[in-house]
């Protein structure tokens, strides 16, 4: 029997869960939702592809993943009833039925990141944000940021022990903008390495504090060793925002 494939647009909040995707003896997004789905489907199993992976603490404010099934489904009414079960922090926007060979992971042709940082004590986005109190120079991190832009190997800003075949990505925007609260940083890529963002995050709020120079940035870039760069920002200011397929409409918005 042919198999039906559907993806879900979702978003959720990680910072109770380890991240989407299923490890042993720890709650993940991708858990949680797999085990909603074969509820609802009398129990035969179903088990769901994201278009990415995010860690431990780290949200999403779009996210897709497909899964296969023999039935037909009513989108609207399993919708609903997703929601109805799973965690608070989990929301599920629409259910659709896509071609087979759509794929929510190697589709995808783009992905973009947000990353926050407030600047004054905030007790309703700790969870959301990194809270950043000492001064930053956003001019001077943009004007490093400029490089990022293009196709580059980012071994440095990629966590050790990675067992990929390419350190390459190509990024297309990489830009700090002021919000109310304080700083957002914007970066899209065809593809992301393990803490790239979050190393990337790091590096230039340490440059934006004067602890290196620009020219030391370039150098790290090209180091290709990920003790050449600086920390690891925080996982909870980290958000998945937008995720683009070839030939997306009328599929996804």
């Amino acid at each position: 029997m042919e198999l039906n494939r559907y993806f879900i647009q979702l978003s959720y909040k990680g910072t109770d869960f380890f991240g989407w995707q299923i490890q042993p003896n720890a709650i993940s997004v991708q858990e949680s939702i797999n085990n909603a789905l074969t509820k609802i489907n009398s129990d035969i199993p179903i088990k769901t592809m994201g278009c990415g992976r995010t860690d431990t603490g780290v949200h999403a404010s779009n996210f897709y993943a497909h899964f296969d099934t023999e039935n037909d489904l009513n989108t609207e009414e399993i919708t609903f009833k997703l929601n109805c079960m799973l965690h608070k922090d989990i929301a599920v926007h629409r259910l659709f039925k896509v071609p087979n060979d759509l794929h929510a992971r190697f589709s995808a042709t783009s992905r973009t990141y947000h990353y926050h940082i407030h600047t004054a004590k905030n007790a309703f986005i700790n969870e959301t944000s990194w809270h950043l109190n000492r001064p930053i120079d956003i001019v001077l991190m943009n004007n490093a940021a400029k490089n990022l832009i293009g196709s580059h190997d980012f071994r440095s800003f990629s966590k050790k022990m990675t067992n990929i075949n390419s350190f390459t990505c190509t990024v297309t925007k990489a830009e700090w903008t002021i919000t109310e609260t304080g700083y957002q940083f914007t970066i899209s890529a065809n593809r992301f390495l393990r803490n790239m963002v979050r190393a990337i995050v790091g590096t230039l709020v340490q440059l934006g504090e004067g602890k290196l120079t620009h020219q030391e940035f370039l150098e790290i870039l090209s180091a290709h060793k990920r003790e050449a760069a600086g920390i690891s920002a925080p996982a909870h200011g980290l958000f998945l925002a937008t995720i683009l397929y070839e030939n997306d409409i009328p599929y996804f918005e």
